[in-house]
């Protein structure tokens, strides 16, 4: 039995890699037929073959980005703003990704005065976004096995120089080891768990409480950029970019 389950799980290693090469060729097919759907103008059929290739979990700032352009031909306002946005936490420093984010924006109806963002946090986050979280759990793992030599290094080594290279090398890895378990953890919470949504309804009013009978507090329309707080029931909790909180149906919006 033993040697049954061994011989299965071998082959289950053999076929992986080749199980990985045919799914990234269904999706590069699936990516240019949404292409060619552009190319020639129907922008709706490209925009539904990208996102049936986002639906099955394939994510790229490439993809977010051409479903975003599609939607934006049609005039989807709202979904563009949801795809450039996606986009972006996966190439915060692309310049088309960003500039057609900010064109976007402007056929929204609702304009609020923003509170800025402290210029260190916004810097941090970028960092964290420039490469995935598994790219910097990996590099705090390189970093901290480095930490380990240097450190045998100092501690074996008989020669004051080596002692003095290897002690100095332990330290500025460690702190790099750490310093990227912390951006590791930032990317996996901004891209997985952002708590930012994208109004989705025509027109939705922020309420005082979570039901109908609240009074109403603001009027958003598709498009708006929100944050949600916290959920009670069907309702959300969303903050405004100028500070003001809201209570709106869970169904009148869609998490980044």
């Amino acid at each position: 039995m033993k040697s049954i389950i061994k011989k299965i799980v071998f082959q289950l290693i053999l076929i992986a890699p080749f199980v990985h090469i045919v799914a990234q060729t269904e999706h590069i097919d699936k990516f240019k037929q949404g292409v060619e759907f552009y190319s020639e103008g129907n922008f709706e059929k490209a925009a539904d073959v990208w996102t049936e290739l986002y639906n099955t979990g394939y994510r790229s700032a490439a993809l977010h980005y051409n479903i975003a352009n599609a939607h934006f031909k049609n005039a989807n306002f709202a979904k563009a703003i949801l795809f450039y946005e996606r986009a972006h936490l996966l190439a915060p420093l692309n310049e088309d990704i960003n500039y057609n984010l900010q064109i976007a924006r402007t056929f929204i109806t609702d304009r609020f005065q923003e509170i800025p963002e402290i210029f260190f946090v916004k810097w941090f986050n970028i960092a964290a976004l420039l490469v995935s979280s598994n790219s910097w759990a990996i590099i705090g793992i390189i970093a901290f096995l480095i930490c380990l030599i240097a450190a045998s290094l100092y501690i074996y080594s008989a020669k004051y120089l080596h002692k003095v290279i290897g002690f100095w090398t332990a330290v500025f890895c460690l702190v790099i080891s750490l310093t990227s378990v912390v951006l590791s953890s930032k990317n996996n919470s901004l891209v997985n768990d952002s708590r930012k949504a994208i109004i989705f309804s025509s027109a939705v009013s922020g309420k005082s409480s979570p039901d109908a009978s609240g009074s109403d507090l603001f009027i958003l329309h598709e498009g708006t950029k929100v944050s949600v707080e916290r959920k009670v029931g069907e309702w959300l909790e969303i903050r405004l970019s100028d500070g003001n909180k809201g209570w709106i149906p869970e169904n009148s919006l869609e998490v980044i």
